[in-house]
């Protein structure tokens, strides 16, 4: 069954068309499903012995290239934990490797071999056709799609140019971004160079995402809360917009999580996303009151907490959701990913109660 509805988006009134059974799709449109929809970022990862084992056969980044094995990782919180949206198992720094860099993974994260300080290296990188760099994230969605056979939705996603752009110039993560804060205002031309082509990057590749069959799209800012407000806007924001503005987005909803949004979630909502993530260190209904119908919610619960015990658990659980009850446009999340030695009963126990104190009167 198809329903329209009107959404005030951004003072402009746009007409969807929403499956009712899918609460997540109809959340992150602003709207109240019969309960609060639940999924959780690197919901598909370490802290399942199901990947552990498909790990101990393929690297991390062949596990990333082989469509069918990629396609598995994804179900398993579906077929696991039955939650309310699927996320495609990818990782941020593929269509960086397809741009020309060298990337590697290694016990201490990714490492990007030819890290990029000087406009020859800038130069060097492309603007790849996804189809032709990276089918198989492509042939990993088409699968993905065919056996959740309409399930649940499917979630694409990418890394915002900045954060993408940190780990390029880092040449790996980095706690500080010293290397990359010294290059934004020291090479600042190049720098704004080098983001316009990471984000027509991320616009290609995202496209080819939604078509594909990805249903909702999420772009991660991870390292944004480094940067001071005025080096936000001009180097995070910015492309950001960029990269919404540029999306094929007609009934998908664009998910925007920047770490450290609490400081900026203001400023988010110039990107026009539909839904903005929110991690732990903020007040969620306080900025959800403060937004209003401008765009969604998700968040945000402190990942830590899952190392409690179940009745912390569910206390905080009900804390959040008794909080958000009054407004439409909620997603339940965590405030950051999953760690990967949480217990895996504990998250399963975090979803139920989700499920169960998150029905609407």
């Amino acid at each position: 069954m198809i329903i329209i509805d009107q959404l005030i988006d951004h003072n402009a009134v746009r007409v969807m068309q929403l499956p009712t059974n899918h609460r997540f799709i109809q959340a992150a449109f602003g709207q109240k499903a019969d309960r609060v929809p639940v999924w959780l970022m690197r919901q598909a990862g370490r802290y399942m012995k199901e990947y552990q084992l498909l790990r101990s056969k393929y690297s991390f980044l062949d596990l990333c290239k082989t469509p069918d094995q990629a396609a598995k990782v994804t179900l398993l919180p579906i077929d696991l934990l039955d939650v309310d949206a699927a996320i495609l198992f990818s990782d941020i720094l593929i269509p960086v490797e397809a741009m020309g860099m060298s990337l590697q993974f290694t016990e201490k994260g990714p490492q990007l071999m030819n890290p990029v300080r000087q406009q020859r290296d800038v130069a060097s990188l492309s603007i790849p056709e996804p189809e032709e760099k990276v089918p198989f994230v492509m042939e990993t969605i088409r699968l993905v799609k065919k056996e959740l056979g309409g399930k649940v939705p499917l979630i694409g996603f990418a890394g915002a140019p900045f954060t993408l752009m940190s780990y390029m110039v880092e040449g790996k993560g980095s706690p500080d971004l010293k290397t990359t804060k010294q290059f934004i205002h020291q090479e600042m031309d190049l720098a704004h160079e080098l983001l316009d082509k990471v984000a027509e990057t991320t616009i290609k590749y995202l496209n080819a995402q939604i078509s594909a069959g990805a249903e909702a799209i999420q772009i991660f800012d991870t390292w944004a809360g480094l940067l001071s407000y005025d080096d936000f806007k001009q180097f995070s924001l910015r492309y950001l917009q960029k990269v919404v503005s540029g999306l094929n987005r007609e009934n998908i909803p664009i998910i925007v999580f920047a770490k450290g949004s609490g400081i900026f979630y203001q400023d988010l909502l110039e990107t026009k996303a539909d839904v903005i993530s929110i991690d732990w260190n903020a007040n969620l209904p306080v900025i959800k009151r403060e937004i209003g119908s401008q765009a969604a919610v998700q968040g945000n619960l402190d990942p830590y907490i899952l190392y409690s015990n179940r009745d912390s658990i569910r206390n905080c659980v009900k804390k959040l959701l008794d909080s958000m009850k009054p407004y439409d446009g909620y997603i339940f999340n965590l405030g950051h990913g999953i760690l990967p030695d949480i217990p895996f009963d504990n998250i399963r126990f975090l979803v139920d109660s989700v499920k169960e104190l998150g029905v609407y009167d």
